[in-house]
């Protein structure tokens, strides 16, 4: 059975997340019944090496996203840097960001001034000219 170890390395010498990968990064990313810092960390970096973003991928990494920004119900200011940090902080934002910025400010009970300026902010930028990954 393989590990969260092996699965970064699998994906590090073929540039996708197959979805034997993606059973693996479900189990044990949640293991605990939610996604830790730990493990949204590995998740992003994972995000960021792979080459070949595959749809079923995509739609993991920005659930375990918002299930970890989620995770109190509210979204403050710790929570806030790391997405800024997560969304690259750059100057251009995807169409799949922006969603999850709506879903993020939608479902939460509450959100810091932070996190309402990095919405206003996303919301101005440049859409990024390669959208889908």
């Amino acid at each position: 059975m393989l590990n969260l170890r092996q699965v970064e390395l699998d994906v590090m010498a073929n540039g996708r997340v197959e979805g034997h990968h993606l059973d693996v990064l479900r189990r044990e990313l949640y293991a605990g019944g939610k996604i830790d810092r730990k493990g949204a960390d590995l998740l992003v970096e994972l995000h960021k090496r792979v080459e070949h973003h595959t749809p079923d991928f995509e739609h993991f990494f920005y659930h375990a996203v918002k299930d970890h920004v989620l995770a109190s119900g509210r979204i403050d200011v710790e929570r806030t840097a790391w997405l800024r940090n997560v969304l690259g902080g750059g100057h251009w934002i995807q169409d799949e960001d922006r969603k999850l910025l709506h879903e993020l400010r939608g479902e939460a009970k509450e959100v810091s001034p932070e996190f309402e300026s990095l919405f206003a902010e996303a919301m101005k930028r440049p859409q990024d000219r390669h959208s889908s990954k």
